[in-house]
């Protein structure tokens, strides 16, 4: 069932109920009132119809026509035999006389929404890097943002009374992942200590590669012909950003060696692809809210054990690490906690891939701030990554 992507969930009277506000379902129960089949939106349709959309992996019918209406707001929609698709009014058996419904297009709030929080979580890096140049270590960083977050995400997770069910598979796995992330945020943070921002996540971009490599691996899963198409383009995209060919030769524009960086920055995008995979096949179906604030607990002690042990905690000796300290925690904390409160209120939640454009922000953020320019090459570069890694998360499923 596993290798046929069908994820089976627990016996009771309201299975596949959602579990946040962004989230869409289909159901065939009759107990239709706002809110019962959880916080987001529901599609009520015919048992085989629910199969059909279950196989199908969309909304989807196995019959010529089923009526559904959607719960709360009352409008009616149709789905035709012959194109599989929803349209805006129940259409006649065998007539192609309907308009298929398309996804819901972003909203220019949405939008901008959407590139703020980009520039909310490159700006979280640019403080850091300030924190770093003024006395600030990598582990004290990750456990005072760690725990901040932490923090706000719990309670977050109490006042929007989030449901904590789970099982001890799910704890087992909960456990590596929130050790994964533990690493992949200690490696990107010493990145950042170590190259250019933008760069340093220009490289930790390239985690989409890991995740297929790991879903390969560990679960025998064949990549999509997208993430084919789109590994090599990232590859060429990180030579020319990190200006490699130019290194070679012995005239790169990079100050100093990034040799270092680039390795923790790898190293950072092959634990966040691992913890993708194990996310998609292990612990999808606990809330996203919950999952976060137990990782960022566990990651934000996990630090502070390993910075105590470690001789102490290295705070910052001059007021701009004291504000860098501050800046990265708030706007880090800000942008994950707005991920789950405003994205699905502007029902950007699908196009969330567009955050991937933090990089560009953080190249242009680190030549403002810290004076780190790139060449035109490797501006380049960075637009075909980050080009590639929204393609691939935006695409048509």
């Amino acid at each position: 069932m596993r290798n046929a992507r069908i994820e089976a969930v627990g016996a009771n009277c309201g299975p596949g109920a959602s579990g946040s506000s962004g989230q869409v379902t289909v159901s065939a129960i009759n107990r239709n009132f706002p809110g019962r089949s959880g916080p987001g939106s529901v599609w009520l349709a015919s048992p085989p119809a629910v199969a059909a959309s279950a196989i199908a992996g969309e909304l989807a019918s196995s019959t010529n026509c089923n009526v559904a209406s959607r719960t709360g707001e009352g409008a009616v929609r149709g789905l035709c035999e012959t194109c599989h698709r929803w349209s805006g009014a129940a259409c006649a058996r065998g007539s192609a006389a309907h308009s298929p419904m398309t996804p819901t297009a972003l909203k220019p709030q949405a939008f901008f929404a959407l590139l703020l929080l980009a520039c909310t979580f490159a700006s979280n890096h640019i403080a850091a890097r300030v924190a770093f140049d003024h006395g600030v270590d990598v582990v004290t960083a990750v456990a005072v943002r760690s725990l901040a977050t932490a923090l706000v995400v719990s309670a977050l997770v109490i006042w929007q009374g989030v449901p904590l069910k789970h099982t001890a598979r799910h704890r087992r796995f909960m456990v590596l992942i929130a050790l994964l992330v533990t690493v992949q945020s200690v490696c990107l943070y010493a990145a950042v200590a170590r190259m250019p921002v933008g760069l340093a996540l220009l490289v930790f971009n390239s985690y989409p590669i890991w995740a297929t490599l790991a879903a390969r691996v560990f679960y025998g899963r064949r990549p999509e012909r997208a993430a084919l198409i789109a590994i090599p383009v990232i590859l060429v995209g990180l030579v020319l950003a990190l200006d490699i060919l130019r290194a070679v030769g012995g005239t790169g524009s990079q100050g100093g060696d990034i040799g270092p960086g680039v390795t923790f920055a790898l190293g950072a995008a092959a634990s966040f692809g691992l913890v993708l995979a194990l996310t998609q096949h292990e612990v999808a179906d606990l809330d996203g809210r919950a999952r976060s604030a137990f990782t960022m607990a566990v990651v934000g002690v996990l630090a502070l054990v390993a910075g105590l042990a470690g001789g102490g905690l290295h705070w910052p000796d001059a007021p701009a690490g004291w504000w860098g300290l501050l800046a990265l925690s708030v706007l880090y904390g800000t942008a994950f906690t707005a991920v789950f409160t405003l994205l699905p209120k502007l029902g950007a939640v699908s196009n969330s891939p567009i955050l991937n454009v933090e990089p560009v922000a953080a190249l242009a953020l680190g030549w403002l701030v810290l004076g780190q320019a790139v060449n035109a090459l490797q501006w380049l570069g960075a637009l075909i990554v980050v080009g590639a890694v929204m393609a691939l998360g935006l695409r048509r499923r």
